[in-house]
């Protein structure tokens, strides 16, 4: 885990930020080529049925997604759909996903992990690691360390 500021890189692939961070989404950005970036909201994810819609629609999932957690993690290691060098994922009051539900919850956030941790990553020449495949979650300094505990939980995974 690298600390930047009030931002925390769990990994490669997946960065916790605050309102209050140092960390811009601009340093989180790849230095070139074709980038498709997606920006959810966590409060609108309140069931699994709508953290696949959001994510079917944002992120343009095949007609064939299968409406379940292998489906979605699925789609997220592939995106060949996206002709893109770089697949950004924003998705802000992260810790409100799915939160009345542990079990989806898990689910949810293991599959970003595994996702993210599946794309190839990279090394930019200012020293910041990026992937293929990033995600950005944003939520308050309170939900921060609870969230970045419950991602940690996926490091050896």
């Amino acid at each position: 885990m690298r600390e930047e500021s009030q931002g925390t890189q769990l990994a490669p692939w997946i960065h916790l930020v605050t309102p209050d961070s140092d960390l811009r989404l601009d340093q989180l950005l790849p230095p070139s080529g074709h980038v498709y970036v997606a920006r959810l909201n966590g409060q609108d994810m309140t069931d699994e049925i709508s953290t696949f819609e959001k994510f079917y629609s944002s992120l343009k999932f095949p007609e064939y997604f299968g409406w379940n957690w292998d489906a979605f993690y699925d789609c997220l290691r592939d995106l060949q759909w996206l002709s893109v060098d770089y697949h950004i994922l924003i998705i802000d009051s992260a810790d409100s996903a799915l939160r009345q539900d542990s079990d989806a919850h898990t689910e949810f956030f293991r599959s970003l992990w595994r996702a993210g941790k599946r794309w190839s990553y990279t090394k930019r020449p200012e020293g910041v690691t990026l992937s293929r495949f990033s995600v950005v979650l944003s939520c308050d300094q309170e939900s921060a360390s609870n969230l970045a505990r419950d991602l940690r939980q996926f490091q050896n995974q």
